[in-house]
């Protein structure tokens, strides 16, 4: 399937679904290993193609204002954009194997979210915007049907990928892992401003917005008040979720985050913000 968000550029393509801003050669892939130049066109591996479909109560994407009490449908493909060191669910995002993938349609999935009582859809576990387009056709038919959409994501998408995603997006989790491009870069390979930027154009655009932060020990523990206040600076009322980090992956000599520092950081919230929770507990 040939993407959307793309631009030719000679013998490379230039991808414009994240903000890597991948210029890919023929016959290789951007950084998230599913974005393809096959003879000068940019082409989804992922599209029609999907690692994992489930029912999840609202709460564990985790959205605590947004249909509370209700189930979606979570879908997720595989890859990623990032490289996070800790990454709780790196089986899917950091694969670059597809044989273990299902086929499936957007009708499918959207048949399959009404029969099983779902009053919306989530693109979760891995990084939606990778596979943007399959998002895109899904959520454009469930808005048609009556489902919400739900996106849970890193936030590093471009203005042009918000662009055309957010007429079908109802509702957003975005990862805000730390506040400095320090940490950004050395430990999920990317940087700080473009997400914060996708946080602020979300919300300006009505679609509904939380946060979560996964707090890592001697890591991000120090980043609470910079985040707090960055979250008010776009509306108080965002809620914020401060999720406690186990050892996964490639941080396996990391220990637990201690829980008095989750309540540090909760403390540190509730100054600047109505809405606090801890989670992961």
């Amino acid at each position: 399937m040939e993407c959307t968000l793309y631009e030719k550029k000679a013998d490379t393509v230039q991808c414009k679904a994240c903000s890597h801003r991948c210029i890919i050669a023929k016959g290789k892939t951007g950084i998230c290993g599913v974005r393809e130049n096959k003879n000068g066109k940019l082409v989804s591996l992922l599209y029609g193609k999907v690692s994992a479909m489930q029912v999840d109560s609202i709460e564990k994407k985790p959205l605590f204002h947004f249909l509370p009490g209700t189930y979606t449908f979570s879908i997720s493909g595989v890859g990623c954009n990032f490289k996070c060191a800790f990454c709780q669910n790196y089986h899917l995002s950091q694969t670059r194997k597809f044989d273990h993938l299902h086929e499936v349609t957007p009708e499918q999935i959207v048949e399959k979210a009404q029969r099983s009582g779902c009053e919306s859809i989530s693109y979760t576990y891995n990084e939606p915007t990778i596979f943007i387009e399959f998002v895109h056709d899904v959520a454009k038919l469930a808005q048609e049907k009556g489902l919400k959409n739900i996106l849970v994501t890193n936030g590093y998408m471009t203005k042009e990928c918000l662009e055309y995603i957010a007429p079908f997006v109802d509702a957003m989790n975005i990862d805000l892992k730390a506040y400095t491009n320090t940490f950004y870069h050395k430990i999920c390979s990317a940087k700080l401003q473009p997400v914060l930027d996708t946080i602020k154009r979300a919300h300006e655009k009505g679609i509904h917005v939380e946060i979560t932060t996964l707090v890592i020990p001697d890591e991000n523990d120090k980043d609470f008040e910079k985040i707090a206040q960055f979250i008010a600076s776009v509306d108080k009322n965002i809620p914020w979720h401060i999720s406690r980090f186990f050892p996964m992956y490639k941080m396996l000599d990391k220990t637990a985050t201690p829980i008095d520092v989750l309540k540090k950081a909760e403390k540190t919230g509730k100054k600047y913000l109505k809405y606090v929770y801890i989670g992961n507990v």
